[in-house]
């Protein structure tokens, strides 16, 4: 890995969350910046890149655009081939940027505000959904709940950061689907039930003392439910290890569950270092780089793609 920029749009905070419009006009304000420092921080030239990587799905409509635009620009300009790249094969994957090729099959556990699903991953050319949340997705839950305690945006490093600090079986908050014989999730009773708490217990508002142990709890619920259910996908399809991805998979007591649970049954947890958690650009290019060497560029020439919104869903093999 030669550079690996990011540029953060922190006045998102302001905002309590995501502003489609104001999110794709940034993407155009810096991505011209942002692909020149990757360049100068690599101390390479344009003129010696093989190929170029972009994402196409899924994703705000408006900064896939951009980026989709920009990057096809660049490869008309320099005659470069162009290979589209769904956003969540990047954190299906995102595992091997330090650990290197992984033994397949293996379950991957992607997680994040706006996804939150098990894959059975058979080669880097197949794998199959098989969980997902029917509702809010597990980071969702995190940055509604720190919304409710006025942490700000994004929640989940907030509440993580005080649940270091609480007691996690202080409250006892819903593990909704735990029980049911399939690995899907569902995290909007979670977040209910937290509003409803705080409106019967605290009236006038939580007291800061008790944060810590609010978050904990909840944190504690969350991570629960990911981690039971991730284990249970891996026996049963019989998969020797596990990968997480994913802005939530920077959540510290997501990471120990995990390993605690794992050590019983053998199976391996292979977490991204934290820069790999959140949305970049270096998973996009590992996922690039496989196709790339499966199919040869000549299969890469052509720019009649589009973007989506739309996560995946079902078996999904590379084309």
């Amino acid at each position: 890995m030669l550079s690996n920029i990011i540029s953060s749009q922190d006045f998102h905070t302001l905002y309590g969350g995501i502003v489609p419009e104001l999110a794709s006009r940034s993407h155009t304000e810096v991505i011209s910046k942002v692909v020149d420092s990757a360049l100068e921080t690599a101390k390479s030239k344009i003129s010696e890149i093989d190929a170029i990587a972009v994402t196409t799905s899924p994703g705000l409509v408006g900064s896939l655009l951009v980026g989709s635009n920009f990057a096809k620009g660049l490869a008309i300009k320099y005659n470069l081939p162009i290979i589209p790249v769904n956003h969540i094969e990047g954190h299906i994957f995102s595992g091997n940027l330090q650990k290197g090729d992984t033994e397949f099959p293996l379950i991957s556990l992607v997680v994040s505000g706006g996804h939150t699903a098990i894959f059975l991953v058979r080669s880097y050319s197949d794998y199959e959904l098989v969980g997902t949340t029917v509702d809010d997705a597990a980071g969702e839950a995190f940055d509604k709940i720190a919304k409710m305690l006025g942490l700000g945006y994004p929640g989940g490093p907030a509440v993580d950061r005080l649940a270091k600090q609480g007691n996690a079986r202080a409250y006892n908050f819903p593990r909704s689907m735990l029980n049911q014989n399939n690995f899907n999730f569902s995290f909007s009773g979670l977040k209910t039930s937290v509003r409803y708490f705080l409106q019967k217990e605290f009236p006038g508002g939580a007291p800061e003392e008790l944060f810590p142990d609010i978050c904990a709890s909840v944190q504690e619920a969350i991570a629960e439910v990911l981690s039971i259910k991730t284990l249970k996908s891996a026996k049963k399809f019989n998969c020797n290890t596990i990968v997480i991805g994913g802005g939530v998979s920077a959540n510290s007591r997501l990471r120990q569950m995990l390993l605690e649970k794992s050590k019983k049954y053998g199976i391996r947890v292979v977490m991204p270092n934290m820069e790999y958690c959140i949305d970049n650009a270096a998973m996009i290019g590992f996922v690039a780089s496989k196709k790339l060497s499966e199919l040869g560029a000549d299969t890469f020439l052509d720019l009649d793609f589009t973007v989506s919104p739309n996560a995946i869903r079902g078996r999904k093999v590379i084309p």
